[in-house]
């Protein structure tokens, strides 16, 4: 196509964009849940983790709540009784089920969800190009991102209950490659951290202010399979001396020897038990055991700082981030981190940094500003994004976050050291 044809091809409208994505979105969760029956789709293995049917409903209830109750003249809830169940923390949204009762809900059915997801789809249609709402509607979009990332990893938790070793897909994946060690430098001095960009953003990756930085450098690669197999044939889990106090009184009284999923020379995946590769990052490890690997390597965890200074200008490189638009959550394939090169799109990586506000952090107005800021304590922050984590979701910016001792992401670690 010419350049003159390109400029005579009049510019998509923002209702139409936006249109396009919402239909890819909503068609992926329900891609992801095609593999699963409805018992498959209703277990709840653990307060942490929510029934893959439950983030299919809590995503519409969002659309149902925030765009159409509140925005659609003359909209009629579908269900009068089902925002009580399918509100997940809004306080401002009224009371709610018990977050572990989730897994109870044999009715509605996986059925009965999927046709009320259709009755919302079919609403949305005549919002989508209202333009005052495009911000709303972003953040919807990315708010059900999060939780297809969240359906694919609490369902794992919950196959992996099953002695059976039952498997979503019957698909090995791809095998990873060794990788040489590298160091990224950096020269210290004062960095802009925080969004600083027109696209969207959480509201806690701002403002964007300035940090200082002492040289540092990051590791260019993750930490692999086979050298969390050496830290613990060296002793790694039982030796106080590497571990914080709160982790090493976790270790012992869960009885922690290895990764989550790990069993003799197997992992658990999405596929059902498979040979650990061992040159594989590692996943599905605490900041407890993080922390206690880099003191065993005798290095240390970046700060969320020192990572986001080194991955900016990034954000377009790594399996997470395809130029082309492409998805690893087609619904066909499993998620599988394979270390591929770049800083995004394997594993959640833990840094140092405890979950705080930025200087200047507001809520937003309304229930959605109970979206981040009243998490804000006890927990760490992850960046980079994990194989389970949809297309172009993460940035530098993004400020994933967890409790110290939670595992069942694709949470791993990249190591840092003073220079």
């Amino acid at each position: 196509m010419s350049h003159a044809q390109t400029r005579s091809q009049p510019a998509p409208a923002l209702g139409d964009a936006l249109a396009v994505r919402y239909a890819a979105l909503r068609n992926l969760s329900e891609a992801l849940v095609a593999p699963l029956s409805d018992g498959d789709a209703t277990i709840q293995s653990m307060e942490d983790a929510s029934p893959a049917k439950w983030h299919l409903a809590h995503t519409t209830w969002f659309w149902e709540t925030f765009l159409l109750r509140d925005h659609l003249d003359g909209y009629a809830l579908f269900d009068d009784d089902w925002p009580f169940v399918f509100n997940s923390y809004y306080e401002a949204e009224g009371e709610r089920i018990a977050r572990f009762s989730r897994g109870m809900l044999s009715r509605p059915t996986l059925e009965e969800v999927l046709a009320w997801r259709a009755h919302v789809d079919a609403a949305m249609a005549r919002l989508i190009d209202r333009e005052e709402l495009a911000p709303l509607i972003e953040l919807g979009m990315a708010h059900e991102q999060q939780h297809q990332e969240l359906l694919l990893t609490d369902i794992k938790h919950a196959l992996f209950q099953n002695p059976l070793g039952a498997a979503m897909w019957d698909v090995a994946g791809k095998q990873a490659k060794s990788r040489s060690d590298g160091w990224l430098r950096h020269p210290g001095g004062i960095a802009r951290i925080g969004h600083q960009s027109d696209g969207f953003a959480f509201d806690n990756e701002g403002p964007a202010h300035r940090v200082l930085l002492e040289p540092f450098a990051l590791s260019s690669r993750l930490v692999t399979n086979r050298e969390w197999a050496d830290f613990i044939a060296d002793g790694g889990y039982q030796a106080a001396k590497l571990w914080l106090s709160d982790g090493w009184a976790w270790v012992r009284d869960k009885a922690i020897d290895a990764p989550l999923y790990w069993r003799d020379g197997e992992q658990f995946t999405h596929s059902g038990w498979r040979e650990r590769d061992p040159n594989a990052p590692v996943t599905h490890i605490s900041y407890y055991e993080a922390d206690a690997f880099a003191t065993w390597a005798g290095k240390r965890l970046p700060t969320e700082f020192e990572w986001e200074a080194i991955a900016r200008g990034q954000e377009g490189e790594g399996p997470a981030h395809d130029p082309n638009g492409g998805n690893q959550l087609d619904g066909a394939s499993p998620p599988l981190p394979i270390g591929a090169d770049g800083l995004f799109g394997d594993c959640w990586q833990f840094t140092r940094s405890a979950y705080l506000p930025y200087p200047r952090f507001k809520p937003a107005a309304g229930a959605v500003g109970e979206y981040n800021g009243k998490f804000m304590s006890g927990q760490f922050v992850l960046k980079g994004a994990s194989c389970a984590t949809v297309r172009g979701h993460s940035r530098a910016s993004y400020r994933n976050f967890f409790y110290p001792h939670q595992r069942w992401q694709f949470t791993g670690l990249r190591l840092a050291k003073d220079i």
